[in-house]
């Protein structure tokens, strides 16, 4: 039978198989839309990297000796604007989930192609508007906008910063209902729910939250402009409102914010552990239902980072509680992914050591996340390097981990060739002693009472500071590897093949790159999610 064009799927086939910078910014392909997204998150996470370094290099001495105070307090508020909407939260879900969702269900593509174009041009516009609030003198408020720095009328940047996130978390909205949608109405013949790959129920549990808690950021700033534009009393306790509102509105959406940035990465550590291990992933049932608890009970434990704000001791005793409840959902992964490895055939291989690492310091970091969900330990570090150090341990140590691990397992799928192997091990090895080497002192720091956000401390702590900054240092250089050799190998790598790695899931059933529709034939699913046992063990990696 003869198929049926029309003057506009014309016109859209081109968009997505041309080569013109227009066919790449109307494209709807969501693997040119990954792509994007690519570029995006990775020009921001230099430059929330820039004013990382700005940060440790005022620390290497005690006195503030290098910017002004003023000034540092823009530094760290940007550093955390930037890397946490602009590239934490979309690193997995925008770039991997982009590239992989549909592939993974069977899919030619999302489920709104356009909708998902949108999305990413949503979060340039919001990404531009924070360019500006940078360039035109930043905002000193710390990320979490609290009161009174935010309820200053002396600094108008806080409005543009606030519209800023209030974009980008459209932008999150929309990603969020493409792969629910997708994942609901467009799986493949035969992919039951209990065929998915964990990756896909990651990103759903993700999606869930990214629906149900961005909205409530949404409010929380357009309330900011409210008061700021129309001087309405809601946050702002000069005029009649009150602050901790803003502090329970604002962690009710950030704290399952962390969840939107981990669970899409131990989705992609369920991937590359049962892969390189090659088994099933032992208790499949228990770590997929497992990302749909952390999504729920995400939303149980917003207070803890209340404790001393003047909640009461009750409502504190219950945040307290459910804090350690969220943390068993996550042991059950760690644990499973563990059990997992027990008695596999473990190829050391690029992916495989990332997702070491991730396990290693998620596991540290949700260990000492315990210590600040007790009353009386977080009393005594709320507030100091010891909370920064755990925040890292979760979000660097876990996330950007996880996000690599994904980078340089998929790399072959996306581009179609091999990286160097013997670099890829250099740089992984590299970012975990720099990352430990620049956070571990952090903990002691906290532990001994230095405060974040301070630009002076006590001349006994430059020591750790001294090793925290030189860590950073390390940690830079092995960030920038990864990005020369992955520009290396898209002109002198070798040909990947379908699937060097010999591993399961449809996305590796397709050509490498994939061709514009993904599938010459719609596949049907015969086999349980992780067949390792009906594979080849020797994997067929190009070096």
């Amino acid at each position: 039978m003869a198929t049926v064009t029309t003057p506009a799927l014309e016109r859209e086939n081109y968009l997505n198989a041309g080569y013109g910078v227009k066919s790449w910014l109307l494209t709807t392909d969501h693997k040119r839309i990954a792509l994007l997204y690519l570029m995006l998150i990775t020009f921001f996470f230099f430059i929330g990297g820039f004013f990382a370094m700005m940060i440790r290099l005022e620390l290497l001495t005690p006195a503030g000796d290098l910017v002004m105070a003023d000034t540092y307090n823009k530094l760290f508020t940007m550093h955390g604007q930037v890397m946490i909407f602009f590239f934490l939260i979309p690193a997995v879900p925008a770039v991997l989930g982009n590239f992989l969702v549909p592939m993974m269900v069977g899919a030619k593509d999302l489920a709104f192609p356009r909708v998902n174009l949108l999305s990413w041009y949503l979060l340039v516009i919001s990404g531009s508007l924070m360019l500006y609030t940078i360039l035109t003198g930043g905002v000193d408020t710390g990320w979490t906008f609290y009161t009174p720095l935010r309820t200053s009328f002396l600094d108008t940047h806080v409005m543009a910063a606030a519209i800023s996130i209030f974009i980008a978390g459209f932008s999150s909205i929309l990603t969020g209902l493409n792969f629910i949608v997708t994942i609901h109405r467009m799986r493949a013949p035969g992919m039951t729910w209990g065929r998915m790959p964990l990756f896909l129920w990651s990103n759903y549990a993700t999606s869930i939250i990214q629906i149900l808690g961005t909205p409530v950021l949404a409010i929380s700033l357009a309330l900011v402009g409210l008061e700021r534009v129309f001087h309405i009393g809601v946050f702002n306790p000069r005029l009649g409102g009150d602050p901790l509102l803003f502090q329970h509105l604002f962690w009710f959406y950030s704290h399952p914010a962390v969840y939107i940035m981990i669970l899409p990465g131990m989705g992609v550590i369920s991937e590359v552990v049962a892969c390189f291990a090659r088994k099933r992933v032992f208790g499949y049932n228990f770590v997929a239902m497992a990302s749909i608890a952390i999504a729920v009970l995400g939303f149980l434990v917003w207070a803890h980072h209340m404790f001393v704000a003047g909640i009461s001791l009750y409502a504190a005793m219950v945040f307290s509680f459910t804090s350690y409840l969220v943390a068993v959902p996550s042991a059950i992964k760690v644990f499973n992914w563990t059990a997992t490895m027990y008695k596999g055939s473990i190829y050391y291989y690029t992916p495989m050591l990332y997702a070491f690492g991730f396990i290693g310091l998620f596991t540290m970091g949700g260990m000492t996340g315990l210590f600040l969900a007790a009353l009386g330990v977080d009393v005594h570090v709320t507030d100091t390097y010891f909370v920064i150090a755990h925040f890292h341990y979760i979000m660097v140590g876990g996330m950007v981990m996880a996000y690599l691990a994904g980078l340089h397992f998929w790399w072959p799928k996306i581009s179609g060739r091999m990286y160097p192997e013997g670099w890829g091990r250099l740089a992984a090895l590299i970012i975990f002693i720099g990352f430990n080497l620049t956070f571990f002192p952090q903990f002691v720091l906290g532990y001994l009472g230095m405060p974040r956000r301070y630009q002076a401390y006590s001349p006994e702590f430059q020591v750790l500071n001294v090793l925290s900054t030189a860590g950073a240092s390390i940690l830079a250089v092995g960030y920038l590897l990864p990005m020369v050799y992955f520009l290396w190998s898209l002109r002198y790598g070798k040909p990947a093949g379908p699937n060097p790695w010999n591993a399961a899931g449809l996305e590796w059933t397709t050509a490498s790159p994939p061709p514009t529709t993904n599938f010459e034939e719609t596949p049907l699913v015969t086999w349980e999610a992780y067949n390792y046992d009906q594979l080849p063990k020797e994997m067929t990696v190009a070096h």
